[in-house]
């Protein structure tokens, strides 16, 4: 089966030639105009498409509208914001919401054809796991308060369930096989996020923050995401009081 991308963009002259692209590329691409019609269609049938590719700029609701509705709901599917808006508030505010990747306009089509397909690949391996009938141990990983099954893609912190998306779950295993080793930031964005991107550093922070606003009891004093100071960051599945100053929750 064709992997299934839906375009959310209002400018014809970007829209239509993005979606000929695409579908030349071998994807079976639906081009909308506006929000709601995005919506609408993610909401009825959400695992009819593989990727999104969304404008911020939309009349009747704005990209970001969309973007954090999915999430709410639940839709995990990777997002891809391809916008005007090019200042770093812009970019936070996406990754935020739980974007997957973020271009700018004008954009290259060579670039942005390289982000789907490493945003598709990655979907497909996780919903492939997802399919599994069954997890084994190494599929499930716990620490206190959390239960995270990477094969079902489900997790649970204290007793409710969380919503992550799929380079979120990737980011989190990535911590979770590494366990109390510091990971600088150019490690993170070369096993999570590849070749595939624009994403720099504070791409990583954004996402950090975002994996401890759903583990951590105190997202402001964290204790299991460890920034460790001018390096990177550190994962601890069980705490210990510290002492030592070369790490801190920033």
């Amino acid at each position: 089966m064709k992997p299934r991308i839906l375009i959310v963009e209002d400018e014809r002259h970007i829209g239509i030639p993005l979606k000929f692209n695409c579908d030349a590329e071998g994807y079976e691409t639906t081009l909308v105009e506006d929000g709601p019609s995005a919506l609408r269609l993610l909401g009825q049938t959400p695992q009819a498409f593989d990727l999104v590719i969304l404008d911020l700029m939309l009349p009747q609701m704005s990209g970001y509208a969309v973007l954090e509705h999915l999430r709410k709901i639940g839709v995990q599917i990777p997002v891809l914001i391809l916008s005007a808006r090019t200042l770093s508030e812009d970019r936070v505010r996406g990754f935020d919401l739980g974007a997957d990747q973020y271009m700018t306009k004008p954009f290259e089509l060579a670039e942005l054809l390289a982000r789907v397909r490493g945003l598709l690949q990655r979907y497909a391996a996780i919903r492939g796991q997802a399919s599994a009938t069954s997890s084994t141990r190494e599929d499930v990983y716990e620490f206190p308060g959390v239960r995270i099954d990477f094969s079902r893609h489900e997790v649970m912190v204290r007793g409710e369930p969380r919503s992550l998306t799929a380079l979120e779950m990737k980011l989190f295993r990535f911590f979770t096989e590494h366990e109390g080793v510091v990971l600088t930031r150019n490690q993170l964005l070369d096993n999570v996020w590849g070749f595939d991107s624009n994403s720099t550093a504070r791409t990583v922070d954004n996402f950090i923050a975002r994996l401890r606003q759903h583990f951590e009891v105190d997202p402001a004093k964290p204790r299991h995401f460890l920034s460790v100071r001018g390096v990177g960051y550190r994962f601890v599945c069980n705490p210990v009081e510290r002492s030592e100053n070369s790490e801190e929750p920033a």
